[in-house]
């Protein structure tokens, strides 16, 4: 049948244009498909078809060595201290030894070329694990066993049972009836629920051997690979015929083959051409904030040494000339240079003296700092799933600090929100309510008298199963019989107990409910279902069956029972239900009401009714559906109006409560991430009802809140970007939004992004194209207004959303996902954090600044390729609040530390500059130079870097709105890294010219003005002042705290002693050259007062300065706490809803999806067996007695509603 481009670009919407269908696939010849290449660069070429080996591995044996120095040498400290090292090299311009900066660069890059080859390791054999799975390719005329890695495009495999599916498939065929193939989704969006797909008929009746598959000789002609998840367009030419192909004949590589005994397949897509794959993204190198800060501070601090270093070596050329005018004895030594290149090498030498400002041991300490916070994130016991054994596990260990700096949180839903287990709750029978949430005094129900029970099903109203067993009201009884008949559930036999398959988990739960209460859907045949009900068996005829679709919201079967009466059984949505009752049908408000409860407690309600047919209405009834049946055209129309005139004058049975299992603590969890200021986006392949009554249930959304329609949103949109105002004008027009002004919440569907914003593609082309349009002139502005106004369009809708205090995105592709976080990257300029569990969520994950992967019983994709995996969702606001904004703490500290100590000791050179003839002589030894950043003064700085708190755990969680310090980057910013340079500038001039004060006059015997001793006091001096300005500093001090800041003196000490004793001299003087000047110059009371002076001197300020700090901020600072703490109260989401109208409880009955009814009644889904008997049932069914272990009433606790 043919296809026309019309058809192709609707099917493609979601794309960046129409695909070109040129993707052939013939089966079972691989030649053919070799002859195909693909233009690569320039005149490079590659095969068109890749094979299905994965590479997710950044390096090999050849590249790891330059890739990765080409990585490292993008970090311009790198570069800075590599020019270094080359300098020192020249012995003209060397004041240092060239090893003492080689070798801290030499171990940086080795530091850091090691993790990324461990992290790389590991994707590595996670690539090796998943291209070597088993595998059954069809070879000639026989399937030989072979690994994924060796199919190709054009193969035919073979796949059984719970077997994960290697490539995208065409199904050819299956050993279940008519060819259908149960498939689970689980590894690719999270969802554990059954879906199915078929094979065509002429692929199902002709490939019923071996040898037919061996001759297929078909050609599928479809798209180009893409990453449209939900759509595949294409046809199959065989025999001289074209046969339609979409996405219910493809199995997609990830998903799992589920009751399904053996299945066959045609590759059409392998490898990085799967659809997961080119959802996948690629892998992006993660920096920090302040990481791309410090890049711009070495770049600011390189600038400042080069005006320094040329400042000082104009003044010593300005020297050298007079020097010589006024010693012109002394012109021979200068006769073969002159005064502008001797000052061309003492530059270089002030470059080289003073480049340890700078000094590497920062990043080495840096990466050490790092992998120890991530440490203590793996041994956070509070992060601990014991369950099943899975700790924290922080898989990047350079972005710790980013974490004490969220502000946008964009979560998957299932499986990272909910645990996708729907459970039975509650239920409203005839008016009375039935379910409690459970209690300490409360005891389950117990389902031992019933052997066909699920034991996993947990219910706490034992009134609820005496009434059952008493089988004295007839409304109950239809109650649980139409549970058990009305649904498209499927039923198989395992280990001798029934196992369910439901198209949705919210059906099993309901059919799960009426077996373990004694109706038990037992076995369906085409057009029968077999019940027990109460011990009895029962066989019914099923008539018709009117199942789910987006606009019915509701399901029926009509059946005939076994004592001849046709009856009806419905269920679906309340605001379906409720209209097509019958006049004065009794407890109608009590069912209301009911609804309300449930809906209050956020349970996905479902309403349930029933009539008896007369067989003179069922026989005119059926002609009329049998003629609307078999219409070729409008048929679904037409059978739609037939199944309204059956479904109407019904009588309510009553309600159900389904409780969608969110995971333990995420309520809380999210409601502590907001008043940390941190937003949190829900963006879910799932429907648009599921996921709003999601975000009611983990208080996302609440009743008090205004939901804008994507109506709404594309007016206003549409508005603000033909206007390019912002939204507050807009908002304020509206009194409705302005009342609801910091209450607005954002629900939009993958469809209304596609129409609503551009494509990646063009977004990026239009930027491109009008910055360079803004290049060429005004002339150019009509050209220019068309992309101007798709990116205002997009601009608008990201300022819209980011007003809004709640975001939930339904039915978007992994794509879309990604495109979302990016688009608040580029227009909000803010760090976001991504978490699934899913191989959908990868790309979303890789793209956002910080990837959270859930550790779940299915599935590791998201897990392998994020920063951090947890267990649990909760464990978020521990990671987050706890030790992100711990690690922000110790890390800025650290930071504005390492520069004051470093400005403080270093900046000595350039004052001693004037005093020696700008000869870029170094003032210290050789030796405190190499060990000042290594022994001296690494050990405070560390602690602090590793230990520091400014409250406890208990704290952090308590007080979630301080956690914004982080985002606001107060701790470290440039104007803190400006102060840390003045004080470190003040400290230096004090060490340096107090000493100089001191040392003044002071010659003559027993004087002490020679230069190593100068040297020595102003080191100790230095040393020990920066040493008091931590210890003000730290705010949470531990014996190892202590230990860190007397290991400095200690070690001040012990390697003065070894460098300066007479051994050492004696072995090697030019190295050595301070021989006891430590034990002189320490020994003598004069000295070690200038110290004291020194000291004191750099201390007091920075007292005085915090303690009036304090004094003036204190009272502010509780009035300000109070103040955010309100405003976060007012506009906290409330717990309780409080509903007008019922227009949103059937949550379940609007998010359920269309079910296998057609397959039913066609007799396509059914296996073909002669009986149907399960753990001993008897052809009378026996009896199920309510003695011995039926509950005690005594026990029972009712919940009750009267009518």
């Amino acid at each position: 049948m043919g296809m026309n481009d019309q058809n192709c670009q609707d099917s493609c919407r979601g794309g960046s244009k129409v695909s070109d269908f040129t993707w052939e696939v013939k089966a079972n010849d691989r030649a053919f498909h070799l002859k195909f290449k693909k233009k690569l660069f320039l005149c490079w070429k590659r095969r068109k078809y890749r094979d299905n080996a994965i590479k997710t591995a950044k390096y090999n044996m050849l590249t790891f060595l330059p890739l990765n120095l080409y990585e490292q040498f993008h970090r311009s400290a790198n570069l800075y201290f590599l020019f270094v090292v080359l300098l020192q090299t020249i012995p003209e311009i060397s004041t240092l030894p060239w090893f003492s900066l080689m070798m801290p660069l030499v171990c940086l890059l080795i530091i850091r070329g090691t993790r990324d080859l461990v992290d790389d390791i590991a994707r590595y054999r996670s690539d090796r694990m998943i291209n070597g799975r088993p595998c059954e390719i069809l070879m000639e005329k026989s399937f030989c066993k072979k690994r994924w890695r060796d199919i190709h495009v054009g193969d035919v495999v073979c796949l059984q049972k719970d077997d994960f599916v290697p490539a995208d498939l065409l199904l050819l065929a299956t050993s279940e009836p008519s060819s259908l193939c149960y498939v689970e989704t689980a590894d690719i969006d999270g969802e554990t629920n059954l879906k199915f797909r078929q094979a065509l008929i002429i692929t199902h009746k002709e490939l019923v051997s071996v040898d037919k598959m061996a001759a297929f000789d078909g050609i599928v002609v479809c798209e180009e690979p893409n990453s449209r998840m939900h759509t595949f367009v294409g046809t199959l030419e065989w025999k001289g015929e074209k046969y339609s192909l979409d996405s219910e004949k493809i199995l997609l590589r990830g998903c799992r083959i589920r009751n399904t005994d053996i299945c066959y397949g045609l590759v059409i897509y392998a490898g990085f051409d799967s659809k997961i794959m080119k959802n996948s993204g690629k892998i992006k190198l993660k920096r920090t904030k302040l990481d791309r800060m410090m890049n711009k501070l070495v770049i600011f601090i390189f600038l400042m040494l080069v005006v320094i270093s040329l400042c000082l070596a104009v003044a010593y050329s300005f020297q050298v000339v007079d020097f010589q005018a006024k010693h012109s004895y002394l012109n021979e030594f200068h006769r073969n240079s002159s005064p502008v290149q001797e000052a061309f090498l003492v530059f270089w030498g002030f470059m080289i003296l003073l480049s340890v400002i700078v000094p590497m041991s920062l990043y080495i300490t840096f990466e050490f700092v790092y992998l120890v916070n991530s440490c203590f994130i793996n041994w956070d016991l509070e992060m601990y799933y014991s369950p099943q054994d899975i700790p924290a596990n922080a898989r990047n260990t350079s972005l710790n600090d980013q974490l004490g700096q969220i502000e946008y949180i964009f979560s998957d839903k299932t499986g990272t929100l909910t645990q996708n287990i729907m459970t039975f709750k509650k239920c409203c029978i005839n008016g009375l309510i039935y379910g409690t949430d459970g209690g300490e005094d409360l005891k389950a129900i117990s389902w031992r008298w019933n052997k066909y029970a699920d034991e996993n099903l947990i219910f706490y109203d034992s009134q609820l199963l005496e009434d059952v067993l008493k089988d004295e009201d007839e409304v109950a009884r239809e109650f649980w019989r139409l549970l058990a008949l009305c649904h498209t559930v499927m039923v198989d036999e395992k280990d001798g107990q029934l196992v369910y398959q439901a198209a949705s988990p919210d059906e099993e739960a309901l059919v799960t409910a009426a077996r373990n209460f004694g109706y038990v859907f037992l076995s369906r045949t085409q057009d029968t279902i077999t019940t027990i009900e109460l011990g009895v068996e029962r066989i019914y005829q099923v008539l018709a069956m009117m199942d789910f679709n987006s606009s019915r919201k509701r399901m029926s079967v009509l059946v005939r029972d076994p004592e001849g009466k046709i009856r009806l059984y419905t269920k679906g949505a309340d605001t379906v239900i409720f209209e097509r009752l019958q006049p004065g049908c009794p407890n109608e408000l009590a069912t209301e009401k009911a609804l309300d409860t449930f809906a209050k407690q956020t349970l996905r309600t479902l309403c349930l009714a029933s009539k008896e047919v007369e067989d003179e209405f069922y026989q005119e009834w059926s002609k009329r559906h049998h003629a609307a049946s078999v219409l070729l055209q409008n048929r679904s129309q037409a059978l739609e109006k037939i199944y309204e005139d059956m479904e109407k004058d019904l009588k309510l049975l009553g309600a159900t409560a389904i409780e969608d299992k969110l995971q333990d603590g995420v309520p809380d969890t999210i409601d502590l991430l907001k008043k940390g200021n941190i937003k949190v986006w829900v963006l879910t392949g799932d429907k648009q009802e599921t996921a709003v009554n999601i975000g009611f249930a983990c208080r996302l959304l609440s009743d008090d809140m205004e939901i804008l329609d994507e109506k709404e949103i594309q007016e206003m949109v549409e508005i603000c970007s033909e206007s390019n105002n912002n939204f507050g004008g807009v908002l304020n027009c509206d009194s409705r939004l302005q009342q609801q002004q910091g209450k607005l919440a954002l629900v939009v569907t993958g469809d209304f992004l596609d129409t609503l914003l551009p494509k990646a593609e063009e977004s990026q082309a239009s930027e491109k194209k009008s910055s360079l349009l803004a290049m060429v002139g005004e002339h150019c502005r009509i050209w220019q207004a068309p992309e101007d106004l798709a990116i205002r369009r997009e601009r608008a809708f990201v300022d819209l959303a980011t007003q809004c205090q709640a975001v939930i995105c339904c039915r978007v592709t992994p794509k879309q996902k990604a495109l979302i976080v990016q688009m608040i990257k580029k227009y909000q300029k803010v760090i976001t954090l991504a978490i699934g569990d899913g191989a959908n969520d990868v790309n979303m994950i890789k793209t956002a600044d910080i990837g959270v992967g859930i550790s779940g019983q299915e599935g590791m994709q998201a897990v392998q390729c994020s920063d951090y995996a947890l267990a649990q969702f909760s464990y978020l606001k521990r990671l987050l609040l706890v030790h992100g904004r711990w690690s922000y703490l110790r890390i800025s500290k650290f930071l504005r530390y390492f520069f004051y100590k470093t400005f403080a000791s270093m900046m000595v050179q350039i004052w001693f500059a004037f005093y020696n003839g700008f000869t870029a002589q170094p003032l210290y030894e050789g030796w405190f130079l190499a060990l000042y950043n290594v022994f001296y003064s690494a050990y405070p700085v560390l602690s602090m870097g590793l230990l520091e708190q400014d409250m406890s755990a208990k704290k952090c969680l308590e007080f979630p709105e301080l956690y914004s310090v982080g985002q606001k980057n107060q701790l470290f910013n440039y104007q803190v890294f400006f102060v840390a340079l003045a004080q470190g500038v003040a400290t230096s001039l004090v060490n340096f010219y107090v000493t100089v004060w001191a040392f003044t006059d002071t010659a003559g015997p027993g004087g002490i003005c020679d230069y190593q001793t100068f040297a020595i006091t102003v080191a100790t001096s230095a040393l020990f002042s920066v040493i008091a300005e931590i210890i003000i500093d730290i705010k949470f001090w531990t014996i190892l705290s202590f230990l860190a800041v007397s290991s400095s003196v200690i070690l001040y000490s012990l390697m003065s002693f070894l460098t300066q004793n007479f051994s050492a001299f004696h072995m090697a003087p030019t190295i050595f050259r301070f021989l006891d000047v430590n034990q002189n110059a320490l020994t003598e009371p004069y000295i070690l007062l200038v110290v004291l002076l020194t000291v004191i001197t750099n201390t007091m300020p920075s007292l005085a300065v915090r303690l009036l700090c304090h004094i003036i901020a204190e009272s502010e600072s509780r009035r300000s706490y109070q103040d955010s703490r309100m405003e976060v109260s007012a506009v906290e989401l409330t717990a309780h809803f409080q509903r007008g109208s019922f227009g949103r409880r059937s949550s379940y009955a609007f998010s359920h999806k269309e079910g296998y009814a057609e397959l039913i009644t066609r007799g396509t889904s059914l296996r073909k067996k002669d009986t149907q008997t399960i753990g001993g049932i008897s052809s009378n069914g026996g009896s199920m007695p309510a003695t011995k272990d039926s509950p005690d009433p005594r026990t029972s606790v009712p919940v009750k509603e009267s009518p």
